[in-house]
């Protein structure tokens, strides 16, 4: 600060040099809560890569596991069982439910043949066609409690991570594994709302994922339906044509030409 004088008065001149601040790691527009994606700049923009295909498996029931073939990378197809648990007691119940079922219908029929020799009545015969429609319907309680204890992959793809262990009890709803397919991978980047004019779907642009170092051809998807109110900022996913040798979460920098 220098302090000036003249004309019979002090002047005091201030001089404030703005610096550009550095965001913190927990700086909400680098979260990944909304794209998954760095505020962009320029012509340019981060990004990361998204599987369209990924979950994380829960069991639909309370148990012991006793199957758990894959492990953290190992690949699987679709309608491979990932996770199997003891359903001994469920099994039971259905063969139970089952046998019931087959005796309820032998006396239905056995029913209707006295009805035809008008020796029981027609309650005796809808009495009997109750029992078997309750009897079907317990069957297909326990098979449906059987068919859970089998947990199979909805997609071909590869296992992130696995929630629990072999032989382990969990109660229903509880992880069991968290999958992924790496095949078929999209961009996700968060642009200024101010493109917004300037991209359009089929707009193709640079990505380069910082882990190879090889640019992409990427083709712009669609635009998100909101801009961010605090940062300005709007979703943008693009497809990635040759996802061979790239894995979801991988981050890179999108340029685009047309906007220079």
């Amino acid at each position: 600060m220098r302090r000036f004088q003249g004309l019979g008065f002090g002047l005091t001149c201030l001089v404030c040099v703005a610096q550009a601040q550095t965001p913190a790691p927990d700086d909400p527009l680098l979260n990944d809560n909304a794209a998954g994606a760095a505020v962009a700049s320029g012509s340019e923009a981060r990004g990361v890569l998204r599987a369209k295909d990924q979950a994380v498996l829960a069991g639909e029931l309370s148990g012991r596991i006793v199957e758990l073939p894959y492990s953290e990378g190992e690949s699987f197809k679709k309608g491979d069982v990932l996770a199997r648990f003891d359903c001994s007691a469920y099994q039971a119940q259905l063969n139970a439910a089952q046998a019931a079922s087959r005796g309820a219908n032998e006396e239905l029929a056995h029913n209707r043949q006295l009805a035809s020799l008008n020796s029981v009545g027609r309650f005796e015969v809808a009495r009997a066609a109750a029992k078997v429609s309750e009897t079907q319907a317990q069957s297909q309680v326990y098979q449906v409690q059987v068919k859970r204890c089998s947990v199979v992959a909805p997609f071909d793809g590869q296992v992130v991570e696995r929630k629990v262990q072999r032989y382990e009890s969990v109660t229903a709803g509880s992880p069991l594994l968290e999958i992924v397919d790496n095949r078929s991978l999209e961009i996700h980047l968060l642009v200024p709302s101010s493109w917004m004019g300037k991209l359009k779907a089929g707009q193709t642009f640079s990505f380069v994922p910082d882990e190879t170092g090889k640019p992409l051809a990427a083709t712009v998807k669609r635009l998100g339906a909101r801009i961010d109110e605090g940062s300005q900022t709007l979703l943008l996913v693009a497809a990635v044509p040759n996802a061979e040798g790239l894995l979801a979460g991988m981050s890179g920098t999108a340029r685009f030409a047309e906007l220079k």
